[in-house]
């Protein structure tokens, strides 16, 4: 079967504090990495979003795993359009930055001078090498933020950030409803097969907020399609402040996998690979579900 199951991270606090993934026996990183590649044949990187990877943990990551695990690494969360604090760059890098910016509580990615861009690229790209030398580099995941809209200069940021990736497949995640809403849906996705970017649907609660995008069940490469699970907590999707975490927790039903699995089998007909990445992180929710998942596939 070309579907590939896993999750969101595998070294999240609430589920080592929990103890029903690993077994007692797993206790440093490398034994948990190497359990949980022997149950699941991808991860996505978590890290990876809030400080720039670190290439000598990818290349222990590529050792540390079967010749066909995959790891999809988020984007650096600078990149994707989110608030970042200064102290999250390296420490050369803060000091390249204008005194009125190093100061600043947060940084975007407007407001940061081309040179240091650039560096922030080199590194982030470079610090996937490993992987990529391995055959063990997935996707990279753009988890765009909510205020990227659909208009000029939200698309095209899109552009320069689907052109500094070069090869490397790249994987879209909107999560603003300009992008997908049934006015600009087509558009959306005639885009991003124009950039040759793999279209990452989207499960999560059905409210009617700006910050959520409907799952729209298309693909926009042949070579990869992703779905990613968020779960369907109605009630905290947008709750602020350290709690925010709080909207992926959620256990899907045995009844509401099964509800996918036809949508799923149908979009893997279609590429050559299709991810499902369950990114409700409380607990082992994801892993379980992912089980069951694969289960019922």
């Amino acid at each position: 079967m070309n579907i590939l199951v896993g999750t969101a991270s595998w070294t999240d606090k609430t589920l080592l504090d929990s103890g029903k993934f690993y077994p007692p026996e797993a206790k440093s990183a490398e034994s948990r990495l190497r359990y949980y590649a022997s149950q699941f044949p991808v991860v996505e990187v978590d890290s990876s979003y809030y400080a720039i990877p670190n290439g000598a943990n990818a290349q222990l990551w590529a050792e540390r795993t079967p010749d066909h695990f995959l790891f999809n690494v988020k984007a650096f969360r600078l990149l994707t359009g989110h608030q970042t604090p200064p102290s999250a760059l390296h420490k050369d890098l803060r000091e390249a930055l204008p005194t009125a910016l190093s100061d600043k509580k947060t940084l975007y990615y407007r407001d940061v001078p081309e040179p240091v861009l650039d560096e922030i690229w080199r590194r982030f790209l470079e610090a996937l090498a490993p992987l990529e030398h391995s055959g063990k580099l997935g996707a990279v995941l753009f988890q765009f933020a909510p205020w990227l809209i659909n208009n000029r200069d939200g698309e095209a940021h899109l552009r320069e950030c689907a052109a500094r990736m070069g090869e490397r497949q790249m994987a879209v995640e909107f999560r603003n409803k300009t992008w997908l809403d049934e006015r600009h849906r087509a558009g959306t996705l005639e885009l991003e097969r124009e950039l040759g970017v793999a279209h990452v649907i989207v499960d999560s609660p059905e409210v009617d907020t700006a910050n959520r995008v409907p799952a729209v069940w298309d693909i926009t490469s042949t070579r990869l399609a992703i779905l990613r699970l968020h779960g369907r907590n109605r009630e905290k999707w947008n709750v602020k402040g350290p709690a925010a975490s709080d909207r992926f927790n959620y256990d899907y039903s045995t009844e509401e996998l099964q509800e996918l699995l036809l949508e799923i089998r149908r979009i893997a007909r279609r590429v050559e690979m299709m991810q499902i990445i369950f990114n409700n992180n409380y607990g082992d929710q994801g892993q379980r579900n992912a089980a069951e998942l694969m289960a019922l596939l």
